[in-house]
């Protein structure tokens, strides 16, 4: 089979290569899929350029996200699972095998049944991005109907689906974005209340559509740079899940300013989240898919044999949405 690899950690042009390798053998447990669609994240390019962990095989083929279909299955997999159309999340975490190749093997409950009226391309999407915004939502508990749950950076990826997630769930929305091209985005996806931080105050904003309280709950995507921030806004009690803290990645935490609002913040890594909260999401993206009309957004879609350029679209930046790379 072909598949997009690296040996070593570096620039994109300079690691990442295409070779003919076996095609993989299901184990115990494990399914084959003949992957149709790849999702390229962050995550992803930050570890093949040496931002993340140390590769754990001579090899990598990269991509924890992905879509196809099962075509062999492992011992203590039902055989009926053959022909079923399915996503795949985590596959390249802690094990070299990923998705950006024509076949991949990954545990069986690492491949759910791809919900029905999604395509290839949907379902590759789904892992990281959908599932760490549901994670993000619902580890401070299910949200209440008319809750108020802040999500900043609503157009990026995470952002895009928390927003889509916490209006499924009843909430009023609000969201910060840096631009008017990203503020549309953000209403596309369901956004009550845009707030661009690059020209307006977050703080009297905020208040201003909620009252001095504050919001219910924040959706954070760089917890040391905006706490300060939400500190000032998040209501006595609330809840602060953030999945990223680029802007200070060893924050100052005010302690008893924290205690004093009885504030509970969570982290969200969903590589390694329990696997009661991986079912959760698992469940309630496919009653999402059935129920939410969800909004996906694909900035860019190459062949699977255009893997540099895919990577080197992530590390840009430039366009909304997420990147894929398709067999179709």
């Amino acid at each position: 089979m072909q598949a997009g690899l690296y040996h070593r950690l570096g620039p994109a042009k300079d690691v990442l290569v295409i070779e003919e390798l076996e095609k993989p053998e299901p184990a115990k447990g494990q399914v084959r899929v003949r992957m149709m669609s790849s999702g390229v994240n962050p995550s992803d390019v930050k570890t093949r350029a040496g931002k993340g962990r140390p590769m754990t095989a001579s090899w990598q083929i990269p991509h924890s996200d992905g879509a196809g279909v099962i075509d062999a299955v492992g011992d203590g997999v039902a055989t009926s699972r053959i022909g079923e159309k399915v996503w795949i999340f985590n596959a390249a975490f802690m094990r070299p095998l990923g998705t950006s190749a024509e076949w991949t093997v990954v545990p069986s409950e690492t491949a759910p049944r791809l919900p029905d009226g999604l395509g290839f391309d949907e379902g590759a999407c789904l892992g990281i991005p959908v599932m760490t915004a549901h994670r993000s939502i619902y580890v401070g508990g299910v949200p209440k109907q008319g809750e108020t749950i802040l999500v900043t950076g609503g157009a990026g990826v995470v952002g895009h689906y928390a927003i889509q997630l916490a209006k499924w769930a009843g909430a009023t929305v609000l969201t910060t974005v840096s631009s008017d091209q990203k503020a549309a985005h953000a209403k596309q996806a369901g956004a009550d209340y845009v707030i661009n931080y690059k020209n307006q105050d977050v703080i009297k904003e905020v208040k201003s559509i909620v009252g001095e309280e504050g919001v219910d709950r924040i959706i954070d995507v760089d917890f040391g740079k905006n706490f300060p921030i939400s500190l000032e806004i998040i209501k006595s009690g609330g809840c602060i899940s953030s999945y990223a803290s680029m802007g200070s990645p060893t924050p100052t935490y005010p302690f008893y300013a924290a205690m004093f609002k009885n504030l509970s913040v969570h982290h969200v890594f969903v590589y390694t989240m329990s696997n009661i909260a991986k079912q959760q999401a698992i469940n309630d993206i496919e009653r999402w898919a059935k129920t939410g009309n969800p909004k996906f957004a694909i900035a860019n879609k190459f062949k699977f044999t255009e893997i540099i350029k895919a990577h080197e679209a992530v590390e840009l930046g430039s366009k909304i949405g997420h990147v894929i790379l398709s067999q179709q």
